[in-house]
């Protein structure tokens, strides 16, 4: 025979019954919450029941643990636990709820949604022990975690969240795993976590489709950002923004990855590597796809999975490896003040080069520079005067008149200083045509009774080097036509010694 011991009033104290006016369902919630065991039963509880559950728990059973484990059950009302202290765990399965609870400034010791209805979620500084789960849930409202903390992971996978999430400032200590969520916000943010800190990983793989912007500015992760096959739209704004983000492993949008709209993250740290390998930007040409200055990285792979009409710009960024064949690289790239050490493929110079005349803004040298550094520090030295001899050429076209002159006549004779060897064949060419020219028609000369033997290599060379004296100009004078061929003579030698000067000096102040 059950004992019952009642207080004053009437009132059990042990916890055996359930107050009195409860309905059926509800006192069938209380017996299993005693028991710690699931109760189902497809009916009606009120939220004040389960608050007056939560915060004032009957005493458990021998032997079990007292929690709330509810499945396929309506809670009518609005469940009301702001600022409560709930030590025990809180698991509702495929359970639907009238409006909206509100958790704010709540302590709790774990919590779980699975599969239910809500139209909202107010968890604004709660804290929680534990691990969070609301998985599978469709919220037909905004979820607001801003400023909670979770001990453990939270778990949004699967949940479908019309009005997105918000996560500003917030602390996890587990991974925020979003895989196959869907975030719909298609006018505001689909995912709100500036200075969201995260111990694991930021996991969005495998289907996480997101309309409206995510927002991860300033946030910091301690494992990686997966956005392996997910899907991100913005009618307004960019699809992804991630200013300022420090990842302590690899940030990967690859793999399937689309957005359908910018990516804008400068200033981010990727400790590891930043991929972009058989993903898509779709944005209209002229206009940015992936805006991504000042940043730092392990290694940058830039192998999309098709063409990006818009503009790519990786300005003033730090890089150890940069991947990436020519084929897949942004249609518009600007390069300027990108710092690497390696390039993968390594390619000949020659299929590098048409990538630096990308940059929607003209013409910058220090891109050439820099190609040109990467060669020599692998000991391609011939590559990289062919990048210094592409940069000149470049530098050429955004010149005045005089100097594209100028310029044309160093390519033309010595490459700038970068084909040494050009100097040599146009000094054995003239060589060979003025000692033909002066073995044919030999000048007269200039003292007819005691002149030197004419040698016509010799005079030639005299008139060409303008510092060499061989006594052969002094003692010979030519005559009509021949004193036009050595003008000429006297003129390219000085342009060639001028532009061969001009090239060593440059060469030099390389080295």
């Amino acid at each position: 025979m059950a004992v019952f011991c009642l207080g004053e009033g009437g009132v059990d104290v042990s916890g055996s019954i359930a107050p009195v006016g409860w309905s059926e369902s509800e006192r069938g919630m209380w017996a299993a919450f005693r028991r710690g065991e699931w109760y189902a039963d497809g009916g009606e509880v009120r939220a004040s029941a389960v608050r007056r559950l939560l915060l004032a728990p009957p005493q458990a059973e021998p032997g079990h643990p007292a929690r709330l484990r509810l499945r396929d059950v309506l809670v009518t009302g609005r469940l009301d636990l702001e600022e409560a202290v709930v030590a025990a765990a809180l698991r509702l399965r495929n359970c639907r709820f009238e409006h909206a609870p509100r958790l704010d400034g709540a302590s709790l010791g774990a919590l779980e949604l699975r599969d239910c209805t809500l139209p909202g979620l107010s968890a604004v500084g709660v804290t929680i022990g534990w691990k969070c789960e609301i998985r599978g849930c469709r919220v037909q409202g905004a979820l607001d975690m801003h400023g909670a903390s979770i001990g453990g992971t939270l778990h949004l996978e699967d949940s479908r969240l019309t009005g997105g999430a918000d996560l500003r400032d917030s602390s996890v200590g587990g991974s925020v795993i979003l895989r196959r969520a869907a975030l719909l916000n298609p006018r505001g943010t689909a995912l709100h976590a500036n200075r969201l800190h995260i111990g694991g990983d930021l996991d969005c793989r495998g289907g996480l489709v997101a309309e409206g912007t995510v927002d991860v500015c300033d946030a910091r992760v301690g494992g990686g950002v997966r956005f392996e096959g997910a899907s991100l739209t913005a009618e307004h704004g960019p699809a992804l923004r991630a200013h300022g983000i420090d990842v302590g492993a690899e940030f990967k949008c690859c793999e399937g990855f689309v957005a359908h709209g910018r990516l804008s993250m400068s200033s981010i740290t990727v400790r590891s590597q930043l991929c972009f390998k058989n993903g898509s930007i779709d944005v209209p040409a002229g206009q940015p796809a992936l805006v991504s200055r000042r940043s730092t990285a392990s290694d940058l792979d830039l192998s999309f999975s098709g063409p990006v009409h818009g503009t790519v710009d990786l300005s003033h960024t730090r890089l150890t490896l940069l991947t990436g064949a020519p084929g897949e690289w942004p249609l518009a790239l600007r390069m300027e003040g990108v710092v690497y050490d390696s390039l993968l493929p390594q390619l000949p110079a020659a299929e590098r080069l048409p990538l630096l005349a990308r940059d929607p803004e003209g013409f910058t040298p220090q891109p050439y520079e820099q190609l040109a550094a990467v060669y020599r520090l692998h000991g391609r030295d011939a590559e990289a005067r062919t990048v210094l001899l592409a940069k000149q050429r470049r530098l050429r076209t955004t010149l005045p008149w005089p100097g594209r002159v100028w310029g044309g006549l160093q390519d033309l004779t010595v490459g700038y200083g970068y084909r040494p060897m050009r100097a040599v064949w146009w000094l054995f060419a003239i060589m060979l045509s003025g000692t033909l020219l002066f073995t044919a028609w030999p000048p007269q000369a200039v003292e007819p009774g005691k002149p030197p033997h004419f040698q016509a290599a010799i005079y030639t060379f005299d008139l060409l080097l303008p510092l060499v004296d061989f006594g052969q100009e002094q003692a010979f004078s030519p005559r009509g036509g021949l004193q036009w061929a050595a003008v000429l003579l006297i003129c390219l030698g000085w342009l060639l010694a001028t532009t061969a000067a001009t090239g060593a000096n440059r060469m030099l102040r390389r080295a």
